[in-house]
């Protein structure tokens, strides 16, 4: 039968059931598409033969909407949605958002802070007796003791905080599956050990073969070099062919970290993308104009999972890994056939994209028989040369795309790494991405131009940046076109100060650059950049490193970059003095 999953028990009737199997309980709002994780989860399981359900964004005030179907047979998955519950409700400088593009009409403050606890804690009142499996982004970026931003300390591993049974971190197809077939099968979710990519609690850890101990909660709160020594030996191991397990002990119980799932074959990620999903949101939400959020990838495909791109302040490492996993032409050209037959489909598909645009197809030869190297990175200092690029599989993609009736235009939405570019052999496919698959703005991400601090990123040196520029004009002018790039720049940042702030500001305004996309560093849990910013010094170097933490600093560091703004001048004015340089003022405020 096709159509939405449960969401109550009408529709349960409709369905002939009189019990689910699984309840899926999500923070974001339903919308039945590959782009949403709970719908995934949802569709995979339902595809495995289980009978699932879903609570979307439950009143958390109350346990009303936590019963509204009934009492699954096996467990309640709790997410808090496709982003950390804190990061959806506050900005960097932790004031509360007023819109959440994940819910209906955007209205904000229809997930709770720190969901995933809400949520368990909830179902637990009434449902005692119920397995809870955590998962999504919330819980995998809080598997072990973690710093948390918006408390200012150090958190004890979010399965522990939300006396849930089990945790699955990462994209979780494959875990879920074996946790749903186990259960069924009559084990206990006490016994579930050895299940990749997820975290259990034990008291004891004479079982593990093959583990590391790291430094125990505890001890990451009492000293920062020992945070550091837990995050380094965490980050180093969440390798799926080379990792160990990593147990950290919080109090009497040891937290074990499992290795991550194997990366999926390009078989089993175009099944998941080809399963029945309605690409919609859930009718219930017509009447107050859909869910923002969907709006945006609506009329757009994903291509691939993983970054090789290791980013100090992105979530992506310890989350999809570094190993790349694409789909087929094949899976993407049906999947626009279908997006094509839609009514609302004008003619536009726009993004074809993941992680890093021009990573689809990427490959290296390690990555199946050793995983990611521990002695040389992907992209850094510049591109390995055992790293093979698929840009004659994306160029064929959107060619294929293109063939497809009713489909005007292909264009790539999501952001490209610039630095994988600047070379010969990427002139076939930047001469035609800037042809045809450009929508007048091409995203970027320069982050920064002093390379002290773009080191700290893990981003390239500002030079290789600017022999980009030049490229990609050099090409639009060839073409007699007029587009543009969308830069992203990031304030606030472990390493950057002041002075570096004011050096990027004299760039722009050389160039006549007047950035709208700042962005205000957040120092994300179980990232680089949140070690930096927590310990004040490089986690794996050792190395001190400055950050400003005062609000005031980096009010001034944001200002200076959008020098434009008329309200920013008299934060201009202020940083100008501290660092003695009034005479830029012609410069910056014309």
């Amino acid at each position: 039968m096709r159509g939405f999953l449960p969401v109550s028990k009408e529709g349960l009737k409709e369905r002939g059931w009189n019990e689910l199997d699984i309840i899926l309980v999500t923070g974001d709002a339903y919308v039945d598409h590959p782009s949403y994780g709970a719908a995934i989860i949802g569709r995979v399981l339902e595809d495995a033969g289980f009978k699932v359900g879903i609570i979307a964004q439950p009143d958390y005030r109350k346990t009303d909407d936590f019963q509204r179907l009934g009492k699954p047979k096996l467990f309640f998955g709790v997410t808090a949605g496709n982003l950390d519950s804190m990061v959806a409700n506050y900005t960097a400088n932790i004031k509360v958002r007023n819109i959440d593009d994940y819910s209906p009409a955007g209205k904000p403050h229809l997930r709770p802070d720190r969901a995933s606890i809400i949520y368990t804690n909830k179902l637990q009142q009434v449902f005692k007796d119920v397995p809870i499996v955590l998962g999504g982004m919330e819980a995998s970026m809080r598997r072990l003791a973690h710093y948390d931003y918006w408390s200012d300390k150090v958190r004890r591993s979010l399965l522990l905080d939300a006396k849930a049974d089990i945790l699955v971190y990462g994209m979780g197809e494959k875990q879920v599956l074996e946790i749903a077939k186990r259960l069924r099968n009559g084990e206990k979710i006490s016994e579930l050990d050895n299940i990749r990519g997820t975290v259990t609690s034990r008291k004891k850890v004479d079982s593990l073969e093959n583990f590391i101990l790291i430094p125990s909660y505890e001890e990451a709160i009492s000293g920062k070099d020992k945070f550091n020594k837990a995050f380094k030996t965490t980050y180093m191991e969440s390798d799926p062919i080379r990792g160990k397990a990593v147990a950290q002990k919080h109090g009497d119980r040891f937290v074990i970290q499992y290795p991550p799932a194997i990366p999926l074959t390009t078989e089993e990620i175009d099944k998941i993308y080809s399963l029945d999903f309605m690409r919609e949101w859930h009718p219930s939400y017509n009447r107050e104009g859909g869910v923002p959020g969907f709006k945006t990838v609506r009329n757009s495909t994903i291509s691939h999972r993983g970054c090789a791109g290791g980013c100090s302040f992105c979530s992506l490492y310890l989350h999809q890994g570094g190993i790349v996993q694409s789909r087929s032409i094949e899976s993407m050209v049906n999947e626009i056939k279908l997006l094509s037959e839609d009514k609302k489909f004008k003619g536009t598909v726009t993004d074809i994209g993941g992680p890093t645009a021009n990573l689809y197809m990427a490959e290296c030869p390690s990555w199946k028989s050793a995983g990611v190297c521990t002695d040389k990175k992907c992209l850094m200092p510049q591109k390995c040369k055992n790293l093979k690029l698929g840009y004659a599989y994306s160029i064929r993609l959107w060619r294929e795309l293109k063939k497809i009736p009713r489909v005007k235009h292909v264009f790539v939405g999501s952001g490209v790494r610039y630095d994988l570019l600047t070379d010969s052999y990427a002139d076939e496919y930047l001469n035609e991405l800037c042809a045809y698959h450009v929508s007048g703005q091409l995203k970027v991400a320069p982050e920064h131009c002093v390379d002290s601090i773009l080191e700290l990123m893990n981003k390239p040196k500002f030079t290789v940046y600017e022999k980009f520029i030049d490229k990609f004009e050099n090409i639009n002018r060839r073409l007699n076109k007029k587009q543009f790039l969308v830069n992203y720049f990031i304030v606030g940042h472990p390493g950057a100060a002041l002075k570096d702030a004011l050096q990027l500001a004299v760039y722009l305004a050389k160039k006549r650059i007047h950035p709208e996309q700042v962005q205000d560093f957040i120092p994300l849990p179980m990232t680089v950049s949140g070690a930096m910013y927590y310990t004040e010094s490089d986690p794996f170097t050792g190395k001190s490193v400055y950050v400003a933490k005062s609000p005031r600093e980096r009010m001034m560091q944001r200002a200076l970059l959008q020098y434009k703004n008329p309200q920013n001048r008299k934060y201009i004015q202020k940083a100008l003095k501290i660092l003695d340089k009034e005479g830029l003022k012609r410069l910056l405020l014309p």
